[in-house]
C-alpha cells in the first residue's frame, strides 16, 4: 500500500518504548460527498473505521469497524487500497512513551440501507453520527476544532486525506 504522507513529531527523543495502535478507515463517496463520522460532542468529523486488533487483518477491522461506528455494511468485494498515513510522536500520556500508527485507507463502497450502529460508551457519548458531507466542509471543520480531549493530529490527518481524494479527482 502506498504511503500517503507521514505526520513525525520528532518529538520521542526520550522515549524508551513504543505503543503501536494502528487502524483501518474506509473511504465512501455518494454524489461527491464521503461518509464521515461526526462529533457532535467536539464537533469534528473522521472516518470511520478504527483500531486493528491483534490478529485481525485490517479489512476485517474496516468492515467491522466501519458497521459499529456508522452502521455501514461495506460489500467486501468492492474493497481496494488506497494509502496509509503513518503517525509517530511521544504520547500525550506519558512522556517515555512514543505512540506510533498506520492508518489504512480503502475505497469501498456501503450497502445503501444503513444498519444499527453499535458504539462504545465514549462514542456513544461524543454522540458518532453518520453523515455524507462536502469534503471542503469537512476539512473547515476539523481544521476549527476549539474544545476537545484529542491530539489535533487526528483532525488533521483526515482533512488532508480529504484534500488528497480531492487533489486526485476521486471527490468533487
Amino acid at each position: 500500500m502506498r504511503l500517503l504522507f507521514e505526520m513525525d513529531k520528532k518529538d520521542y527523543g526520550h522515549c524508551t518504548r513504543s505503543f503501536v495502535r494502528n487502524s483501518a478507515r474506509s473511504i465512501i463517496i455518494r454524489d461527491g460527498k464521503v461518509a464521515m463520522v461526526h462529533s457532535l460532542k467536539y464537533d469534528y468529523y473522521k472516518f470511520p473505521g478504527g483500531g486493528i486488533e491483534d490478529g485481525e487483518a485490517p479489512i476485517d477491522a474496516l468492515i467491522r469497524e466501519t458497521r459499529e461506528e456508522a452502521g455501514l455494511a461495506i460489500i467486501p468485494e468492492t474493497v481496494r487500497e488506497y494509502g496509509y498515513v503513518h503517525r509517530i510522536q511521544k504520547s500525550d500520556s506519558d512522556e517515555r512513551e512514543c505512540f506510533v500508527q498506520d492508518n489504512f485507507y480503502y475505497l469501498c463502497e456501503a450497502e445503501e440501507m444503513p444498519v444499527a450502529q453499535r458504539l462504545d460508551a465514549y462514542e456513544a457519548e461524543e454522540g458518532y453520527t453518520l453523515e455524507f458531507v462536502a469534503p471542503a466542509a469537512a476539512i473547515e471543520k476539523n481544521r476549527n476544532v476549539m474544545n476537545s480531549p484529542y491530539n489535533r493530529m487526528m483532525f488533521e490527518r483526515e482533512a488532508r486525506v480529504l484534500e488528497l481524494l480531492l487533489a486526485e479527482g476521486l471527490l468533487g
